[in-house]
This record gives structure tokens, C-alpha cells and sequence, in this order.
């Protein structure tokens, strides 16, 4: 039976051009020589188009097709329609695919409550965004940040991995 939820899941957030993008990538990449299966998503909050408009796939999703598949030899992709207004998991329909992932690493959504971490640097803005959510569970900077915060070094990426395993879950490798 397929999964119905997207569990080990942990989200990376920050502001823009904090590195949100460059860790998850480093993460990703230290956790799969470790002999992890990880999976990534990117959230966005813009409203964009994934496709490329003339394309057949695009096509396809234009003229009504939901879900619309694009199947090649090395990728493929499925896009569905969403209401934005609708209250649901919107990770639920991705839990098959990540089933058998031992982790699952989130670029972004700051409003989840799945596990966060944060990625903040002081010359980019003054507080981190755990200032004022207490729900973010540590903060990855090399700055020195202002409070009381739990704090892992930027550079010190086995010990983000190895917190990011706990958060999700995952057993150790």
C-alpha cells in the first residue's frame, strides 16, 4: 500500500541569498556518499509556469489533461493541478515516489510543520528569522547570532547531516 503522507521530510528556509539552495545541494550530496537515499523538493511561492508553454506536455495540460505526464529516457515529470484554496497536504501526492527515501530534504516552505532548519548569514539581513519563530528547530550560520539560539556551523557539515538524519527519522548509516 502506497504511503499516504511525506514523512522525513526536513525543510530548509532562510531568506533569499542565504544559501538555502548551495546547502541543500552539499547535503544532498554528503548524505548519498554515506549510502542515504535522499530526495529533494524545491517550494516555491511564485506562481509560475513549470512547463514550457508551446510544448506538447504543455499542450496537454492546456487543453484539460490532469495529471499530465512527460516521460523521456532519463527524466520524467508529472504535472496536476492544485487549488490554492483547498486546506490538504499538499506533499501527499509526492509520498510514493519518496517512499523509499531516507530522507527527504525541502528547499523552502516556511510555513510547514514539518522539522525546519535555517540558513542564515548576518551580512545578507540582521536577524535570522528564528528570532521570532521559536519553531525552527536550529540555525546554520557562521555568524554569530543574536539570543539564545541553537546553532551548527556552517562549514561543519557532518554535524548538519547528522542532525537532519535525527530530525527525519532516518537511521543512521
Amino acid at each position: 500500500m502506497a504511503p499516504t503522507t511525506l514523512s522525513k521530510r526536513v525543510h530548509i528556509v532562510g531568506r533569499k541569498n542565504h544559501g538555502k539552495t548551495t546547502l541543500l545541494c552539499e547535503l544532498t550530496e554528503f548524505l548519498t556518499e554515506r549510502g542515504y537515499r535522499v530526495g529533494t523538493i524545491k517550494h516555491t511561492h511564485h506562481q509560475h509556469e513549470l512547463d514550457l508553454p508551446g510544448k506538447d506536455s504543455h499542450r496537454h495540460r492546456v487543453a484539460g489533461g490532469s495529471p499530465a505526464g512527460i516521460l523521456s529516457r532519463t527524466t520524467s515529470a508529472l504535472f496536476w493541478d492544485v487549488d490554492p484554496e483547498e486546506d490538504h497536504d499538499r506533499y501527499a501526492p509526492f509520498a510514493p515516489m519518496f517512499a523509499d527515501c531516507d530522507v527527504v530534504l525541502v528547499e523552502g516552505d516556511q510555513m510547514t510543520n514539518a522539522p525546519r532548519i535555517e540558513v542564515w548569514r548576518r551580512e545578507v539581513a540582521d536577524q535570522p528569522l528564528c528570532a521570532t519563530d521559536a519553531s525552527i528547530r536550529f540555525l546554520v550560520t557562521n555568524d554569530r547570532p543574536p539570543g539564545d539560539v541553537r546553532t551548527i556551523a556552517r562549514d561543519d557539515l557532518p554535524q548538519i547531516a547528522r542532525a537532519v538524519i535525527a530530525l527525519a527519522g532516518a537511521r543512521p548509516q
